[in-house]
């Protein structure tokens, strides 16, 4: 049995259907990319996973339970990190971590202190609010708070977004390490080669359909996927 199991997932937000009938399968430390053109369904498709946008046709188990259109759930284990909006400005850097675990404000301490261990940039900032953070930092703390609830899953919304390539390498790192410890990682990207070089799988999405599944090699050597997802490069030549 798959981590998160998702059958024929149909929605959007009204009218007619933004995602078309999905499929999809996690399992406990999957690293998958989803590609795909402006429009494809993939942020709506990652927002019905976490309960933001109903689906009115499909299934979503997590661990063989079935998730409702519309539920919260981070209690039930996945965790979500949008584009924007992702950190609460006004607030300090320790605020929105507290944030992060209000469903169990008894495990905050300790959670803080672990997340501060993961990102020790984030140590010596805690009383600063947020809207001070540069770019990266404030990705890095998008992150932190998503973990502070311990997900099985995260769905990770343009994690580079804005960040220089530097910061987008170190961000691409972080999130192979959490799939090293076991959490599965759904995640869209426009740096679509760089993500494929980071992660195990590629779906690619159309129209709100899934039209790709397979090795992330696999997708950047085919021809066909580099021609019109991947910006048309040639595929790297080898040493």
């Amino acid at each position: 049995m798959s981590l998160l199991q998702i059958q024929g997932l149909k929605g959007g937000y009204g009218g007619e259907d933004i995602v078309k009938g999905v499929d999809l399968a996690l399992d406990a430390g999957d690293f998958a990319v989803i590609i795909g053109p402006n429009g494809a369904g993939k942020s709506t498709f990652l927002k019905m996973i976490c309960g933001l946008v109903d689906f009115h046709t499909g299934r979503i188990e997590l661990n063989g339970q079935p998730l409702k259109g519309g539920q919260a759930l981070s209690a039930a284990g996945i965790g979500f990190v949008p584009q924007e909006f992702n950190v609460f400005p006004s607030m300090t850097v320790r605020e929105n971590l507290e944030i992060g675990c209000y469903l169990q404000p008894r495990q905050a301490s300790r959670r803080i202190d672990e997340q501060l261990a993961r990102f020790p940039l984030l140590a010596d900032r805690l009383r600063v609010p947020a809207r001070s953070l540069s770019g990266g930092q404030r990705q890095t703390l998008a992150l932190a708070i998503s973990l502070m609830m311990q997900p099985r899953v995260l769905l990770l919304d343009e994690p580079s977004a804005g960040l220089s390539p530097v910061a987008a390498d170190a961000m691409f790192a972080t999130v192979g390490q959490l799939t090293r410890e076991g959490i599965a990682v759904l995640m869209i990207e426009q740096n679509a080669l760089a993500a494929l070089a980071v992660a195990e799988r590629g779906i690619v999405l159309v129209m709100g359909q899934k039209v790709r599944d397979a090795a992330a090699a696999d997708l950047v050597r085919d021809p066909e996927t580099r021609r019109l997802f991947l910006g048309g490069q040639p595929e790297p030549s080898q040493p």
